[in-house]
């Protein structure tokens, strides 16, 4: 996998490179100091990921992310000092189409907690750009309704701001209960929710493991777990399985339910990088669900929902402004 590092600190470049080139397959692609440096190099030898710094001088890695992802798209990650600090920046970065962020290693330390983390998700993003071979399991079960009515959305680049765009036209009575699972790592899952709760009418807290799905509450995967519904009805978060490039997983959750919950239910597949979600859709609509997906205009990224809509999992291929209004309708009042 060929990695662009965009940095204007040069212990951060060499923390970065070092991690990097510990990995035989992985190689540097180019190295920028900025992000309207990163934009031409981007546009000129376009890499298969992008570490991205977000606080740099002459242009930001948001602008840059933006530009990037307009021009010459690409998996960006943001790497940063801070992340709490700078989580506000980090979801707008989210929004034009960075896939995930994760706090800048220290130098030196490929065998530390950062050099590892960052080596785990540098693993999983070789896995969603086709640099290394996935094991995805499916199954695609059958079953009817009768429990109180489900939305399940799942979502990844470009997730949040269109979350927060179909959670703030749900009604404050929908009688539903609503499960997201966005593809973001635990450090930022609880400010993901405390800025949808912002946006929306309906209550947004974490999925918490052994929950019921509550009618007019929204829930979202906290963990780098697959956040899943076992056959009680209640939530559990589980490793397994270990080698999927997507954690939380769309597909994981989705199949679960599909499996388990006995209700109505719409079942949403938004804007995202990869395949994540489409199989697990069809098992959703296989159930007797409807089924949507984010159509091609409306999306950061149209890999997830094209991928489902190749598989014929969606009943509905909708832009983001009409989502809502079609749960709404599809689901009891």
């Amino acid at each position: 996998m060929r990695i662009a590092i965009v940095d204007d600190m040069p212990i951060a470049v060499e923390a970065l490179r070092r991690i990097i080139l510990t990995v035989p397959n992985y190689e540097i692609a180019w190295i920028a100091h900025n992000g309207e440096e990163a934009v031409a190099k981007c546009a000129q030898d376009t890499p298969d990921l992008i570490l991205m710094n977000l606080i740099m001088p002459v242009m930001d890695g948001i602008e840059a992310t933006r530009r990037i992802m307009s021009n010459s798209p690409c998996a960006i990650l943001i790497v940063t000092s801070s992340l709490e600090t700078h989580s506000g920046k980090v979801f707008e970065a989210m929004g034009y189409g960075a896939l995930d962020a994760i706090n800048t290693p220290s130098f030196g330390a490929k065998n530390a907690q950062g050099g590892s983390e960052l080596l785990t998700k540098l693993s999983r993003i070789a896995q969603l750009v086709g640099k290394s071979k996935p094991n995805p399991k499916a199954k695609i079960p059958q079953l009817k309704s009768t429990v109180p009515p489900l939305l399940a959305i799942g979502s990844s680049t470009g997730g949040p701001q269109a979350l927060a765009a179909i959670l703030s036209l749900l009604p404050e009575n929908f009688n539903a209960a609503v499960a997201i699972v966005q593809h973001v790592d635990a450090e930022f899952a609880p400010g993901l929710a405390e800025w949808l709760n912002n946006q929306s009418k309906l209550p947004v807290s974490l999925a918490t493991a052994n929950a019921h799905l509550e009618v007019g509450k929204v829930v979202i995967a906290a963990t780098n777990d697959h956040l899943i519904l076992q056959p009680n009805l209640r939530l559990k978060y589980t490793q397994e399985p270990r080698d999927y490039p997507y954690h939380p997983s769309v597909d994981r959750f989705f199949h679960s339910v599909a499996e388990h919950w006995v209700g109505k239910g719409v079942g949403v597949l938004l804007t995202g990088m990869g395949k994540d979600g489409a199989k697990g859709l069809l098992a959703l609509r296989g159930a007797g669900w409807h089924t949507i997906a984010q159509d091609r205009a409306s999306c950061v990224v149209y890999g997830m929902p094209k991928a489902a809509i190749e598989l014929d999992a969606a009943v509905e291929v909708l832009p983001l402004e009409a989502i809502a209004k079609s749960c709404v309708k599809h689901l009891p009042h």
